[in-house]
Parts: C-alpha cells; structure tokens; sequence
C-alpha cells in the first residue's frame, strides 16, 4: 500500500545517516529488501542507485549533519510525508587518521561537528517525533578507537567516546517515552573511512582483538538489526565493540 505521494505505508520507517555509500548504503538495502521504508540522507547522491526491486522504498536527502537549519527543515518535511519514524540509524561520520600533533584545528572541529553534533541533532529531533508514538529504536555509530585508545586518531576516537557517552545518557533521559538508544562500536572495516590507513596498521589493530580479523557491514547490520527488534524493547543505553576488546 501506498499514501498520495506514491510512499510505502507498510514496514517500518527508517531514517538513515551517511547511506550514500558504506555500512549505510549496505543497511539502506538490507532494510528496503525486507519491506521497511528507508530515509537516507548524505552530503552527496548515491552514485548508484537501490536495486529495481525495493528502489521505491528508499529516499534519498543531501544535506550536511551538523547543519541545524537543513536537519530541521528534513525532520518538518518527513514528517508531513510519513506522519511517523520509528527507527533512526545515526551512521554519518568522519574521521582522520594523524598524529595529534599534526592534525589541524579544521580537522578536529570537522570531526566533532560531524560525528557529535551531527548525532545529537539527529537524536534529538527523532526522540521530539518519537515520544508522540511512545515508542521508537536509536542505534549510533561508536567505534573501538575509544575503547582501544588508538595512537594518531585522538580527535576520532574522542568524538567517538563522545557519541557512546550521549547514547548511555539519553537511553535514561528517552526511556520514559518507550524509545531505547544503543550503539554499535564497529572494528576496521574496508569503507572509505579507512582507505588511507596501511595494512600494517590494520594488522596490529585487529591482533588487539579477541577475535583477528577486520569487520564486515553483515556484522554491523546484525547487532543493528537485534537492536530494533520488537523483543529488544528492554534493551537500552548498550555499545557493543565488535571483535572483543
């Protein structure tokens, strides 16, 4: 079934950060191929699009996180369309691989801008539009450069306990309203995010893990998708770190 403007009224509505390309590109497809209406939103458009099948229960926004004015005007529009949100992914981020020393000031708010400011905007605005409903799932993208406290990705890793520490914070402050918020701390996976790191580098980083190997978007997309399920409603402020740290 679908409304005037041609959406999908079934599945639930997911929204999507970061989904033109890597773990978000990957979760669009898993979300649409399983009769959910996806959201995405990026800075740029998709170089290619959704498989013919599932295309028309995905959409695609550009806009830059950590723009107040553009999210906002993205939540009022979604929300004449859908009337509903039920799942918001915070997947968006960047990152900077470099001696803290060498990192630049431009750098370092980027980042922080980016991956915290960006994540707490898009929460915010989804747990105003979630509470109505009294129910709703947020899953942020945490990573183990905190946990692991990686040389030359101090600004990453600090933006990134700063997202595992908003995510434990605002479980208690949504719980009221039936909304979880968790995360997922992801270990290296071959995303752009990492293209410029070696692979020396990567094999000390995974030989830190319990378990020796890089992660793969199936790994994501299976703690994400345990996160939102209906069962899953008395799990919240939870980061779990892939590969065992």
């Amino acid at each position: 079934m679908t409304n005037k403007d041609g959406i999908p009224t079934t599945g639930r509505v997911i929204l999507i950060t970061g989904s033109s390309k890597g773990i978000g590109r990957y979760l669009a497809e898993q979300f649409a191929s399983q009769g959910d209406h996806v959201i995405g939103c990026s800075r740029s458009v998709p170089t290619t699009p959704l498989p013919e099948e599932y295309r028309n229960r995905y959409e695609h926004h550009c806009l830059d996180v950590a723009d107040e004015t553009a999210v906002l005007a993205l939540f009022h529009k979604l929300k004449q369309q859908h009337g509903r949100l039920d799942v918001l992914i915070n997947n968006a981020g960047i990152a900077s691989m470099n001696h803290c020393l060498l990192t630049p000031i431009d750098t370092v708010r980027s980042i922080f801008e980016t991956n915290v400011i960006g994540t707490f905007l898009f929460c915010q605005e989804a747990a105003k539009w979630m509470l109505a409903n009294r129910n709703g799932r947020i899953i942020n993208l945490a990573s183990v450069a905190s946990p692991l406290k990686l040389e030359g990705e101090s600004a990453y890793a600090a933006s990134k306990a700063a997202v595992a520490n908003l995510t434990q914070i605002m479980s208690h402050e949504f719980a009221p309203y039936g909304i979880t918020v968790n995360a997922v701390g992801p270990s290296p996976i071959q995303t752009d995010l990492i293209r410029g790191v070696g692979a020396e580098k990567i094999k000390q980083l995974t030989n830190r893990q319990a378990i020796k190997r890089m992660a793969t978007v199936e790994d994501v997309y299976n703690v994400i998708d345990f996160f939102v399920r209906p069962q899953s409603n008395f799990i919240t402020g939870q980061v779990i770190y892939l590969g065992g740290i």
